[in-house]
């Protein structure tokens, strides 16, 4: 065998590996490109899949404010009419609170941040019952006060802030009629946060502990809206 025949051989021999190796690495990128994109369209889906409970469990929470707005209103029309009537009949003033206190400081300052509340200067409620609960940490009006104070922070979305307060309260008074509401607040607080898990977890203690309540029955239809 000439020695140009050899060359033309070993040549030839070359290109071919060189192009089995190119196509094969290739292939092999072509394969990465494949899986990432596969899984950039997990983590799409799984965003739309959790926005989509967000915007749900929101909705629901939008409904659930609208319904308990209109009985606000109803019983605040009840109230004023009954206290109308009595007015009628005696010029004393009437509490703005169903817990009596016998510091009348301590009731006025009580009853001017609910007022605040109650005229959705949700700011000014927070700081006021902030402001209260330093001042009078015993009174039998702190329970209410932590309630409503979580309610301000949160209508003024500061989650942390709600979330914080209203588990403070709810560890001091696990038996309070407020607590499985504290509970509902706190995990539309999460949902607000992106913490599905926890909002789950919330959801799911009031219905175990507070079985008879009104936000039992919220609960369970929002854990419906987070599977």
């Amino acid at each position: 065998m000439s020695l140009r025949t050899s060359l033309f051989r070993s040549t030839v021999l070359a290109a071919m590996l060189s192009a089995g190796l190119f196509s094969g690495t290739a292939h092999a990128f072509a394969d990465d490109q494949a899986r990432r994109a596969i899984l950039d369209l997990r983590e799409q889906l799984q965003t739309l899949v959790d926005q989509s409970r967000q915007i749900r469990v929101r909705q629901a929470d939008q409904i659930e404010n609208l319904q308990q707005e209109v009985a606000r209103l109803r019983g605040e029309v009840e109230r004023l009419s009954y206290l109308a009537e009595r007015n009628q009949q005696s010029s004393a003033p009437a509490s703005e609170s169903s817990i009596q206190v016998s510091d009348p400081a301590e009731q006025a300052a009580y009853d001017q941040a609910m007022q605040s509340f109650r005229a959705g200067q949700y700011q000014e409620a927070a700081k006021a019952l902030t402001q209260f609960i330093q001042a009078y940490p015993q009174s039998a009006l702190v329970h209410e006060a932590r309630f409503y104070r979580g309610s301000s922070l949160y209508a003024i979305k500061d989650f942390k802030g709600s979330i914080a307060g209203l588990q403070t309260m709810i560890s001091a008074a696990p038996t309070d009629p407020r607590a499985p509401d504290a509970l509902l607040v706190i995990a539309a607080s999460q949902v607000e946060l992106n913490d599905l898990a926890g909002a789950r977890t919330s959801l799911q203690r009031i219905v175990k502990e507070y079985p008879d309540t009104h936000a039992a029955e919220t609960a369970k239809s929002r854990l419906q809206l987070l599977q």
